[in-house]
């Protein structure tokens, strides 16, 4: 199974010179919640933004086009075709975690979806890639929190694809 999991805001922005525009701590913690549920996918930038890379109790896989690149914990990939083959291997979910050109690779093959949706508009210069949300189904959504480190509003949506 492979799903994405990511927050945007009401644009569609995902991040901001590497690195995400807002901080929401309920989001960090919904994200680990999924994530530590399977294995990890990404860029080459998204692990390089993590602090203290690769994440932590999940495989880390990261997604180059430089068949050199080398980190240490991970496995690095260089095309789509060997990344579905792993995935279909894998006994856990395979969670796509960023940037914006990994989604849109993957967009046509993920099961499911794990958005936080941010009631807000930020400056950004990364966009999610559009989803189709005709293929899918919403089977949750819940109002996140709001307290002194978690300002701004924002929903946990989860979706299945019904339709390939």
């Amino acid at each position: 199974m492979i799903t994405f999991v990511w927050a945007e805001d009401e644009n569609g922005v995902i991040g901001l010179n590497g690195e995400l525009p807002w901080s929401l701590p309920n989001d960090m913690k919904f994200f680990k919640e999924v994530t530590l549920t399977g294995n990890v996918l990404m860029g080459r930038k998204t692990l390089e933004s993590i602090p203290n890379p690769p994440l932590k109790n999940r495989i880390n896989v990261v997604m180059t086009r430089d068949d050199t690149y080398e980190a240490d914990e991970v496995i690095v990939m260089n095309d789509r075709e060997s990344v579905l083959i792993l995935a279909e291997s894998m006994d856990k979910p395979l969670h796509i975690i960023g940037g914006a050109d990994i989604f849109n690779l993957f967009i046509d093959d993920v099961d499911k979806l794990y958005r936080t949706l941010i009631h807000e508009k930020f400056q950004g210069d990364t966009y999610m890639p559009e989803i189709n949300y005709n293929n899918f189904k919403m089977i949750e959504s819940r109002e996140g929190l709001l307290d002194e480190k978690n300002r701004h509003a924002h929903t946990f949506q989860i979706f299945e694809r019904i339709a390939k």
